[in-house]
């Protein structure tokens, strides 16, 4: 049960989802206070990320699934069926929305758009993540984030220049695309409160990844200029703004203002640097990065990063190259309260904390749910029997 004073508290969100991106996008709804409710095919084990390894609290009980799906419920229901579909439609008729993550072209097929609910509730939000849209010569296609990456440019701009093309190391398309799935999720449901009347939103993996070329995408439409990877995961414009080596490993420095760009050469004790005629201004030092590099490497190599990071950090912004473990084992990660503890029958464990902060509040912190553990509760809320609700199962509808 949500804390009272989350923002989504009493909006209840049916979700026809899997693996990660819808998933997601529902969890944040979630983390808000609302009740999402996971819609799980029985015939098929359920979401197929709860056999998504290499890690398990059980069998079946992937640490992967409880990564995108905590503070949900459960519910078992074969939306391939009519008495499925049925059963779906009188949830819909007590719902605000519904949030599919599905190949385009299944959501219609499945009774699970705005015009297939309408009339059960003319309020509905229908909201529909595919992976190349419901509509075009794609809609049937499935999709999954690399494959965005790898044709909207991504591979292209990752990675070292003479080295292959490289994707972004996690699954950034897909959790991005989930949050714009809620975002038009709770945009639509706004005005549904307002004027009484539902909609389909869309969006989709392949949209997602290419709006966010954002500014890359700009300058080929206006100025025709294809941006290519940059040594050192360096800016393609901002310099200093990358990858220098100190005496034990690397340091990554944005120095993309003017005024950090000052701080940083009195910080280095080179003050002649502010007004040499190669570094006097941002045109200047791209064109002379190369050799601005050499001569940062210089100093930076004199020192470690931790000594780096203690003479720079909270005036240039810096940060050292950390692995997973040591981004979560960062001291400050603890002072923000970054990680939390989520309970869990096979005993509490810890994640990562929702980044949505709700001040005075605290979110959920429930595990994910097991397969089917809030069928009973959820189908006697509509009114079925004990009876019906065996003779379902016994049926394998839920």
């Amino acid at each position: 049960m949500s804390a009272p004073g989350l923002p989504l508290l009493g909006v209840r969100v049916l979700a026809v989802e899997q693996y990660g991106a819808g998933p997601h996008g529902t969890m944040f709804l979630a983390d808000q206070g609302a009740e999402v409710i996971k819609i799980e095919n029985p015939a098929e084990g359920g979401d197929m990320s709860r056999h998504v390894g290499p890690h398990f609290f059980a069998p079946g009980d992937s640490q992967f699934f409880h990564s995108f799906n905590r503070n949900k419920q459960s519910l078992t229901l074969d939306l391939n069926c009519d008495e499925g579909r049925a059963i779906f439609r009188r949830l819909a008729a007590k719902s605000d929305a519904v949030a599919c993550n599905l190949r385009g072209d299944v959501h219609a097929k499945l009774g699970l758009t705005y015009d297939a609910l309408k009339d059960v509730n003319p309020a509905i939000v229908c909201a529909h993540l595919s992976a190349y849209g419901r509509t075009g010569p794609r809609a049937g296609w499935p999709g999954f984030d690399y494959l965005m990456q790898a044709e909207t440019g991504y591979l292209s701009l990752t990675g070292e220049p003479d080295g292959p093309p490289a994707r972004a190391g996690l699954s950034i398309i897909d959790m991005m695309t989930g949050l714009a799935m809620s975002f038009g999720l709770l945009a639509a449901l706004l005005k549904a409160r307002e004027t009484g009347l539902g909609r389909d939103i869309d969006v989709s993996l392949f949209d997602l990844a290419l709006h966010n070329l954002s500014y890359l995408a700009t300058w080929y439409l206006a100025a025709g200029d294809v941006v290519k990877r940059q040594p050192r995961s360096a800016h393609p414009s901002m310099v200093p703004s990358q990858l220098y080596q100190t005496r034990d490993g690397w340091i990554f420095i944005m120095a993309n203002k003017e005024k950090f760009w000052r701080l940083l050469c009195e910080l280095l004790d080179r003050p002649e640097w502010i007004s040499d005629p190669r570094f006097a201004g941002p045109a200047e030092r791209l064109a002379n990065r190369d050799e601005l590099t050499v001569l940062l490497d210089d100093i930076f190599r004199t020192q470690t990063t931790a000594a780096w990071l203690a003479h720079l950090g909270g005036q240039v912004p810096a940060a050292p190259i950390h692995d997973v473990g040591q981004a979560l084992d960062n001291p400050f990660v603890a002072a923000i309260e970054g990680l939390q503890t989520y309970t869990h029958s096979a005993g509490d464990f810890r994640m990562v904390a929702n980044p949505v902060r709700t001040e005075g509040v605290a979110a959920p912190r429930q595990g994910a749910p097991a397969l089917g553990a809030h069928t009973d509760r959820i189908l006697h809320g509509l009114g079925l029997s004990d009876a019906e609700i065996a003779a379902l199962r016994a049926r394998r509808i839920i």
